[in-house]
């Protein structure tokens, strides 16, 4: 069994974490690039980075049932996948040179294989939910007495 802590919250998953860092720096990195790139590529390798994080969040709490968990993962390597495909687009606008662009993929890269191993162990983290993994129980009745 794993020596590895046990996530109350998408945001304690390491593969959040990284994910969210990236999405940081590429959001930094684009803002140099051209004005006229802002509506096309900065736009696209930001959402795209934007994406990784939010698929993961949306696959936690999707993680009741394995299949919706898995679907929303695989979301998450996509956009990562996207986000490989703008670098190489900005290393060839010369936007960026070869090690920044050799940098982030291979960071990506390693998203990807965060996001394949939760794939692959998708029983671990799916199934019945513990009470202490969700947000405190919403009052639906306000002031509700049952009526005889």
């Amino acid at each position: 069994m794993s020596n590895l802590p046990h996530a109350s919250s998408f945001r304690d998953l390491l593969v959040y974490q990284k994910a969210k860092q990236l999405e940081r720096e590429v959001f930094r990195l684009t803002k140099s690039f051209p004005k006229d790139e802002m509506f096309s590529l900065t736009s696209q390798i930001r959402r795209s980075a934007r994406s990784v994080g939010a698929n993961i969040a949306e696959a936690w709490a999707k993680r009741r049932y394995e299949n919706h968990f898995i679907s929303k993962l695989t979301d998450a390597d996509g956009e990562q996948q996207e986000t490989q495909h703008w670098f190489g687009t900005a290393l060839d606008c010369e936007y960026i040179n070869q090690q920044q662009a050799a940098q982030f993929v291979t960071r990506y890269e390693e998203v990807g294989r965060l996001l394949g191993g939760m794939i692959e162990k998708s029983d671990r983290f799916c199934g019945e939910l513990q009470k202490t993994s969700r947000e405190s129980s919403a009052e639906y009745f306000v002031n509700a007495t049952i009526a005889d």
